[in-house]
């Protein structure tokens, strides 16, 4: 079975998280273990290799960086868990395709979120998960954007929204989607702490991955 290494990178700029990123990878060899890095970052829009410039409305101050992964604009702040996945999905003992990969995170992200009560869902053709139920029912609450280069090995990931300041998120359309609303946990009545659930993050995703 193959080994992933958990990484807790704590508070650092997106900027450092992604060129570090692709450094590993660069470097990786058919023998280098996959890793699961935990990182929160300052406040920061990243922008997807197809997306629209437009649909940051009004980036009020807050620094707008152009990524390699897929989708849209997102934004990342404190109060986020983010997992960026470091993975060779063509290793022995894998051998997953792309949208197994996709749908194992999203898997773990509605598994992290039952083990507090509360239920997610997918929504096709708007990767992510999205609450499912109650008065929030629609939003989104956790984003999913990878970068799968043609020898397999993945990086980027996935964040999920814990306790955060929700208001940039009105200032850009979401995945590209206008009037998309965003919700985190603690606004679900769940109030733990960030180190908690991206424990249980890290936890459903190397279940999820390494079956």
């Amino acid at each position: 079975m193959a080994q992933t290494r958990i990484v807790a990178r704590g508070i650092e700029p997106y900027e450092q998280t992604f060129a570090e990123m692709r450094a590993f990878t660069d470097a990786r060899t058919a023998d280098t273990d996959d890793q699961l890095w935990l990182a929160e970052h300052p406040p920061v829009y990243t922008l997807g290799l197809g997306a629209d410039p437009s649909h940051v409305l009004d980036a009020h101050d807050i620094p707008v960086v152009a990524t390699d992964r897929g989708g849209e604009v997102t934004y990342h702040g404190p109060g986020q868990a983010i997992a960026y996945l470091l993975f060779d999905l063509r290793r022995a003992g894998r051998r997953l395709l792309p949208r197994e990969f996709v749908a194992g995170i999203e898997q773990a992200v509605i598994d992290t979120l039952a083990a507090y009560n509360l239920r997610g869902e997918r929504k096709a053709g708007a990767p992510g998960i999205y609450v499912s139920e109650g008065e929030w029912r629609g939003a989104k609450i956790a984003a999913l954007g990878l970068k799968i280069r043609a020898s397999g090995c993945t990086y980027h990931g996935v964040s999920l929204n814990v306790a955060m300041d929700l208001q940039p998120f009105s200032w850009i359309n979401p995945c590209g989607y206008a009037g998309l609303a965003s919700v985190d946990m603690k606004t679900l009545g769940v109030d733990v702490p960030l180190t908690e659930v991206q424990q249980a993050l890290a936890h459903h995703l190397i279940g999820q991955l390494n079956s």
